[in-house]
């Protein structure tokens, strides 16, 4: 049995067309593909086409066609991704190792252009940008300026890229977020190309690895997508497959429709809610139903962006009438009719049939309400009727929740409001301060908005809720309200067509009387990227320890993570951005208390303001048309003047500078040989740090400001920048200098062995002196000991970074122990050969009395197997032993393979060297 055996020619516009035949695959191996979740069926598909009797095997085909709802022990296939995206963030440190690998290879006597992507790359500069101008029409040309002056070097890194990578296009900066751009350009759906033989064309599904953890929301147009680590991504391009195992799939059964008022970021943070409650990761999540005939295609991208927020590895929705739709829509009316038939031919179209799945949760779209997430976690869901009760636990005040029913109807409500409205907001901290911003004065104290932002591709891409935030600021505007100036605004759309209709609609000039005028074309306060408030607030909020609060249109809102000073950082719709900007505070009762109050002194509700679906709905269909995609991914690779200028070389290996603090090359390889070491045992490790649940990759991967009295901006004072001038972590990702110094360097990281000290410290042992955690990690290797991190649940949650991996292993740690971890973290881990290991069930730090003053050994690692029981022996300062046993978490033979080579990129480079740089018939041996 063949991949040949399961061919057919489809003829489509006089074109004769191959694609895989799963009538027949299905009749041979007498299985029934309609009873499969579609997401399997796209794995089905892939396997059916890159089936070669080696990597994939017939059995590894039959097995995914008789996927079974659970499995005892994991089921491991081989994917062959159709395409890799990246972002600048994570593609910088991606093509600096590639640029690594080459070097490598040469030094192992092979040809450096070995090294080169084997399928297509495309790499979206979006992550740098940042909002250090605003409220004017030229803080986008001001932010850009300063975006190409931080990172000069880092762009000039990717245009040789870009010139030296064959299949590797880079989308330059101020040109949108890489998951719009996917959604409204890139993303093919069906892919057609010519044959491998060279005669004739292919179709096949589109299927995408990313850099950045919300590739999900490809998934809204049935594109099989997820993060991965930049590390596996970087193996993808290089020709190998993405293992994984037959996951999980959790059907979510849609019922009924939106109410009235009720937004699409309503819905993704119910969802959120209810997913992460019920436990989805490491499983497959897929939207069926009749309720899903209601969702747009941008409501179901919404909702696919935030499936690693639920913990799903993806939120799938099945191609169907709304997705051909949304291709005429956007441009792409030429595909239209190839997806569609295709689709069918694959058994890849939704009609009425319903899937088995594992499992099957039942969401009623009409229960779904106003809401907010927050103040620190995606998951944290608080309607609006109950926001201020909620906020009032936060400052520990006496506040009475427990109002009337009558007192809880809705903001919007179609028979009539009938709650008491309250003539002026009573807000719940008694604490205000004067500020002056730019001349005009304001006070803030607990509960302020500060930061109101519209932001991120997980709502800029839904022109619903755009042009509703626009009416609201139409309706605001013409109402005579203003924002308070200790109210630092932001409009950051995720594409060039968003500007374009809401200009055509009309509503610019009311969200920029508003001060929500264009700060630039990327990702801006989601990720760290807000810039600095008014030294007079910060001032105030730093002296008076405020808790302040943000509120942005994202999908992430860690601690720390949208600003070093606010502390309660909620998501919300668009529409609620600008709200609660008008309001200038988050303890608001929006269903009871105005928003604001008017010139005359009288009360604007928030009913007053929120515009109709109808009138919503009216003015989209009237400002969005295909030209405006056309027009704005015409020339989307020529990129502005600032990047046409920057003017590079083509070579075969990167010129490094070594006086760059930007760039430099890696350590990963160095001394690399042809075969890999014995793994060797982790004996008299001693734990580096301590830490608790819920750890995210934001508290491990540097990012955000560098504090100049941490070991990075020491580093970089040395090499004689001035703190002015550090710029961001993220924007030093291709130094590994600078991002080491920056591990475990968030200011709010709790580590139990520094003595209640936030921030980068520990205790080095046995000395027990408290310093930064890279001087013990070094002072550490300088005596040769091992490391190891202990941690609770959920270990290296958010986005993924592929930092947290890179900065553990290079500082020394060789293991973590925790009760769980996050997919893509784990993986991660692995790929950078780090051993994640899992505490047995009902054990812990806790529950054993660790206290991290231990010396740890951890052996059996020479013959290591997936899923593995090992015992870890703790030895406290008193001589006594404790022994434990802990899960390995390589979950494949694969991964066994990526440990046992120090990680994954020296097994592809080993590999690669093996198969083409000597005796083809050498890759055959064990190595």
């Amino acid at each position: 049995m063949g991949s040949l055996s399961y061919n057919k020619t489809l003829n489509l516009s006089g074109q004769s067309i191959e694609l895989t035949d799963m009538d027949a695959l299905q009749r041979d191996l007498g299985a029934d593909v309609h009873r499969l979740p579609f997401s399997i069926r796209v794995l089905v598909e892939n396997l059916a086409r890159k089936m070669d009797g080696v990597t994939v095997k017939p059995t590894d085909l039959e097995k995914a066609v008789r996927w079974l709802p659970r499995y005892e022990t994991p089921v491991e296939i081989a994917l062959y991704p159709s395409r890799v995206l990246m972002q600048d963030f994570t593609g910088v440190p991606a093509v600096v190792d590639l640029a690594a690998m080459r070097d490598a290879m040469k030094a192992l006597g092979g040809d450096p252009r070995l090294i080169n992507p084997l399928v297509p790359v495309d790499l979206v500069v979006d992550h740098s940008v940042q909002v250090d101008f605003y409220g004017t029409e030229r803080a986008v040309l001001l932010n850009a300026a300063k975006e190409y002056e931080r990172n000069r070097e880092r762009y000039a890194l990717l245009k040789w890229a870009q010139k030296s990578f064959e299949t590797l296009r880079v989308i330059p900066p101020q040109s949108g977020i890489c998951h719009q751009v996917n959604l409204e350009y890139l993303a093919k759906v069906i892919v057609l190309e010519p044959k491998p033989s060279g005669s004739g064309l292919q179709a096949y599904p589109d299927s995408v690895v990313g850099t950045d953890s919300h590739t999900t929301m490809i998934n809204g147009m049935g594109v099989l997508g997820w993060g991965v680590g930049g590390i596996e991504a970087e193996a993808v391009m290089l020709g190998q497959p993405y293992w994984m195992t037959l996951p999980e799939v959790i059907g979510v059964r849609l019922v009924g429709r939106l109410s009235s008022g009720v937004t699409a970021t309503d819905l993704v943070l119910t969802v959120t809610e209810k997913l992460r409650s019920f436990q989805v990761v490491d499983k497959f999540v897929e939207f069926f139903g009749p309720g899903l005939r209601s969702l747009s295609l941008p409501d179901r991208a919404t909702v696919a962006n935030m499936a690693p927020e639920y913990g799903a590895t993806v939120g799938f929705f099945p191609i169907d009438a709304v997705t051909v739709e949304y291709l005429r829509a956007t441009g792409r009316g030429d595909r239209a009719a190839l997806v569609e038939t295709a689709a069918r031919a694959l058994k890849l179209f939704a009609e009425e049939n319903e899937p088995e799945y594992t499992e099957v949760i039942e969401l009623d779209l009409a229960g779904v309400e106003p809401s907010l997430a927050g103040p620190a976690r995606p998951q944290d869901r608080i309607p609006l009727t109950k926001l201020k009760a909620r906020f009032g636990e936060l400052l520990r005040c006496r506040y009475d929740a427990c109002v009337s029913q009558k007192q809880e109807s809705l903001f919007i409500n179609e028979s009539g409001c009938v709650t008491e409205k309250l003539k002026a907001c009573e807000p719940l901290g008694q604490r205000f301060y004067p500020v002056e911003v730019h001349g005009r004065f304001s006070q803030i104290g607990d509960g302020s908005v500060v930061l109101a932002a519209i932001t991120s591709c997980t709502n800029t891409s839904n022109p619903s809720v755009m042009i509703g935030a626009g009416l609201l600021a139409r309706n605001a505007v013409r109402r005579g309200l203003s924002v308070p100036p200790h109210v630092k605004t932001s409009l950051a759309p995720g594409s060039r067509v968003v500007m374009d209709y809401l200009a055509r609609a009309g509503l610019l000039p009311f969200l920029e009387a508003l001060g929500f005028h264009c700060v630039g074309f990327g990702c801006t306060t989601c990720i760290g990227n807000s810039g600095a408030l008014h030294p007079a607030v910060e001032k105030v909020i730093e002296r008076e320890k405020l808790n302040v609060a943000a509120v942005l249109s994202g999908n992430r809102n860690f601690e720390a993570r949208i600003h070093p000073r606010v502390r309660s950082n909620f998501l919300a719709s668009p529409m609620l951005v600008v709200a609660f900007a008008l309001a200038g505070r988050i303890d608001v009762s929006m269903a009871r208390e105005p928003v604001a109050l008017d010139p005359n002194g009288d009360p604007v509700y928030l009913e007053d303001l929120w515009p109709s679906d109808e009138e919503i709905a009216e003015l989209t269909r009237a400002s969005l048309q295909e030209t405006l995609f056309r027009k704005a991914y015409g020339a989307i690779d020529e990129g502005d003047d600032l990047w046409r200028r920057l003017e590079i070389s083509q070579s075969t290996t990167f010129p490094w500078n070594p006086h760059s603090t930007y760039i430099r090359q890696p350590p990963y390889f160095d001394g690399i040989s042809a075969m890999p070491e014995v793994p060797r045992d982790i004996v008299g490790a001693r734990a580096l740090l301590v830490l608790g649940r819920s750890v995210t990759t934001d508290h491990i991967s540097p990012a955000g400001a560098i504090p100049k009295d941490y070991p990075a901006g020491r580093y970089l004072m040395e090499h004689g920048i001035d703190p002015a001038d550090f710029n961001s972590y993220g924007s030093r990702r291709g130094n590994h200098e600078v991002m080491v110094r920056g591990t475990f360097g968030n200011i709010r990281l709790r580590n139990r062995l520094a003595d209640g000290r936030e921030g980068a410290w520990t205790r080095k042992l046995p000395e027990g002196t408290l310093m930064f955690v890279y001087d013990a990690a070094m002072a550490y290797a300088a005596e040769g000991t091992p490391l190891v991190v202990l941690a609770k649940e959920e270990y290296g949650t958010g986005s993924s970074r592929d930092w947290a991996a890179k900065g553990t292993a290079l500082l020394g740690v060789r293991a973590v122990i925790a009760q769980s971890f996050e997919r893509i973290h784990r993986s991660n881990l692995v790929g950078m050969g780090v051993l994640p290991l899992v505490f047995d069930e009902g054990k812990s730090v806790d529950a054993l009395g660790l206290d991290g003053t231990e010396l740890f050994h951890i052996r059996g690692l020479k013959t290591l197997v997936a899923r593995q029981k090992l015992t870890v022996t703790a030895v406290k300062a008193d001589g006594s032993t404790l022994s434990f046993p802990v899960i390995v978490r390589l979950e494949t033979d694969m991964e066994v393979e990526f440990f046992r080579h120090g990680g994954i990129l020296p097994y592809v480079l080993r590999k690669i060297y093996r198969e083409k740089a000597i005796d083809p018939a050498a890759s055959k041996a064990t190595f």
